[in-house]
């Protein structure tokens, strides 16, 4: 296929791949129309079969990654954690929305961090709801920090995020030295999205509650939080010993699978399908339309438009260029396509890459899967997104939030170095 035809077909493919995955007509997976898109891209030729292959070897381990961290998340809500991350809110909120704000950002931040941010938004986003209820307070403020912490929360490690897995095998850092790099740009941002919520949401935040009943201590489920602390140490020590993280991960998963099933809290078939399948092959499908698109054209494209070095103005060029694609063709799309562009600049750029795309999704609905996610679970609540807020806010929260984590991050590989 010559290139023209094959640059407006993998273009108009990728498109039809997004926009299915955020309308999904008649409830059908993302996969049921990025897998036929991949194959076309093969069957015609826009994309070479080597070319494939190798972007299926490069997604291979991070897909397998995803899958175990989903397992294993899932499997701690079925032990209960989730509950007692609940029941841990309510004691610490004691009758106050905001005491109870400050304990989702804490909560939602560090299950982001160490379980991934689907946990925050499929598994924890349900139990603020409840939280919020019980408390009588306004559910709004706090369930919009469960979808913004999600992207934003999700900077710390490696294994916080899809796209902190892609980044993270191109940067050629250990896990602690990625962590140590993105602990204060992590801090900041959160800072900063903590700081606007309060004000944007002092409304419903000092709306009048019933007085608050005393909340029980919450029953902690210790062999799943002891299982989740050694699987994070095992994905410090596999990063040391030069071994996948998947296998870690996939470790946590078994242990916790198998207490699971032996106490009946779940079967093998809840098992089999908290993998997501349809999810796991919509990403590797995804990667290979993308390459394709990146083959025929963008890469020379967005190339022009990278800036070179680590400088403050570098970094923060390349990170509000990835927090404008990232919007434009989802996050996930947007870290294919820059990492390979930004990875001979260094760990700093591609760590600049991040906080574009972990942060700017923020802005619109369609900037990350987790805010789709997210969207679903509204709905399922019978509660409504407003567009003009969910924007609104994005526009006041993400500016600050990306420049404030990328001064942070030029200061941090300033001190400890790249």
């Amino acid at each position: 296929m010559n290139t023209p035809l094959a640059e407006a077909l993998s273009a108009a493919l990728l498109v039809l791949v997004l926009v299915c995955a955020v309308v999904r007509p008649f409830r059908l997976p993302e996969a049921a129309v990025a897998v036929p898109a991949a194959g076309v891209v093969l069957a015609t030729g826009a994309i070479p079969l080597a070319h494939a292959r190798e972007e299926a070897a490069r997604l291979g381990p991070v897909i397998g990654f995803l899958a175990a961290v989903l397992v294993l998340a899932r499997l701690c809500a079925d032990e209960g954690l989730f509950e007692a991350c609940g029941a841990w809110m309510a004691r610490a909120a004691a009758g106050s929305p905001r005491r109870l704000l400050a304990a989702v950002f804490g909560l939602a931040s560090a299950i982001t961090a160490v379980l991934s941010l689907d946990a925050t938004v499929v598994l924890l986003t349900p139990v603020v709801f409840a939280t919020a209820a019980r408390l009588g307070a306004r559910a709004r403020p706090h369930v919009y920090a469960c979808t913004h912490l999600s992207n934003t929360a999700s900077l710390l490690l490696p294994v916080s995020n899809l796209t902190n897995l892609l980044a993270f095998t191109a940067s050629g850092l250990s896990f602690t030295r990625f962590a140590a790099l993105m602990v204060l740009p992590w801090l900041v941002a959160i800072g900063s999205e903590y700081v606007v919520f309060r004000r944007y949401f002092a409304a419903d935040l000092d709306a009048e509650t019933p007085p608050a009943a005393a909340a029980e201590p919450p029953d902690v489920p210790l062999f799943a939080l002891v299982t989740v602390v050694c699987t994070l140490a095992g994905f410090v020590l596999a990063s040391a010993l030069g071994i996948d993280p998947a296998w870690a991960a996939a470790a946590g998963a078994l242990v916790l699978a198998a207490r699971t099933l032996a106490r009946r809290r779940t079967t093998v078939r809840a098992v089999l399908g908290s993998l997501s399948l349809p999810f796991l092959a919509f990403v590797l499908s995804l990667g290979i339309v993308v390459r394709a698109v990146v083959d025929n054209g963008l890469a020379d494209g967005l190339g022009r438009l990278v800036p070179d070095g680590t400088s403050l103005p570098a970094l923060l060029g390349v990170a509000a260029l990835a927090a404008v694609l990232a919007n434009v063709i989802n996050n996930l799309p947007a870290v294919l396509v820059l990492i390979p562009l930004t990875a001979p600049g260094g760990p700093g750029a591609v760590l600049a890459v991040l906080l574009g795309v972990n942060i700017g999704p923020n802005l619109t609905y369609a900037g990350s899967l987790a805010t789709l996610l997210w969207r679903r679970i509204l709905h399922a609540h019978d509660t409504d997104v407003v567009l003009k807020d969910f924007t609104r806010l994005g526009l006041i929260t993400v500016p600050a939030a990306l420049s404030l984590a990328v001064v942070a991050l030029w200061g941090a590989l300033r001190v400890i170095g790249a």
